[in-house]
Parts: C-alpha cells; structure tokens; sequence
C-alpha cells in the first residue's frame, strides 16, 4: 500500500492526544495509521485558542510535541501565503479556522481527517 500525506482537523488532533481513538471509525484509523500525518500550522493557533478559553487543559505546544514524539505527526511547511491563496477561496464557511485548515490540505489535494459534516460536504478530499 502506498503511504499518502493526510491532514487532521483540530477536533482529530485533540482526541488522539486524549488516546480516544474509538471516536475514529475504522477507515479512519487505518489511515492515521498507515499514512503520513500533518497538520496546518493554524492548528496549533486554535489549540492554544482552546486552551485559552478553557475548552481543553493542556497547551497547544505540549500536545502537538506528543503526538510528534509518539505519532510522527509533523506541522506542515508550506508558504503561509499559498494556504491563504487557498483559503481565499474557501467560501463556504465563516470560520476563519476552517477555512485555513481546508486551503492547506487542499494545496495539495490532500486527505483532511474531520467529522465536520459542512467541511465533509464541500471538501472532496475530507474523510470521516
């Protein structure tokens, strides 16, 4: 099987770090898995916004260096620009959070992992 580059949504990254990967159906782990993890940069801005507001208790960069030192999982790379080239033209949602996760996975039609059924709807590439 050839391994592909996949990304995660905030609410994936949140729930791995938790160990709570029976949220995950089974298509989905095996892509968690089998395959390359990423997540956009902004996700580390809307966790450290969780963590702010109280919606989570552990800080942004303290779960995003787990899941790197346990998962492999890595923040992605590319040109803040291009993502929000990307995003630019995401205008289906207001979330700004959203829209930047969606433009980056979709630099490179990538996989986004989400249970968010309007990303799901209008992403081709967005698995649940």
């Amino acid at each position: 099987m050839r391994c592909i580059l996949i990304y995660l949504d905030t609410h994936v990254v949140v729930w791995l770090y938790a160990g709570l990967v029976e949220n995950f159906s089974r298509p989905v782990r095996d892509l968690i898995n089998e395959n390359e993890m990423r997540i956009s940069p902004i996700i580390r801005l809307e966790l450290q916004y969780l963590y702010e507001t109280q919606r989570i208790t552990v800080e942004a960069n303290v779960i995003v260096a787990d899941l790197s030192n346990r998962l492999g999982l890595h923040v992605c790379d590319k040109l803040f620009n291009s993502i929000v080239d990307q995003a630019v033209l995401v205008k289906w949602t207001r979330d700004p959070f959203d829209r930047l996760i969606v433009g980056n996975a979709q630099l490179g039609q990538d996989i986004l992992i989400t249970k968010d059924r309007n990303i799901r709807q209008h992403y081709p590439h967005a698995n649940w």
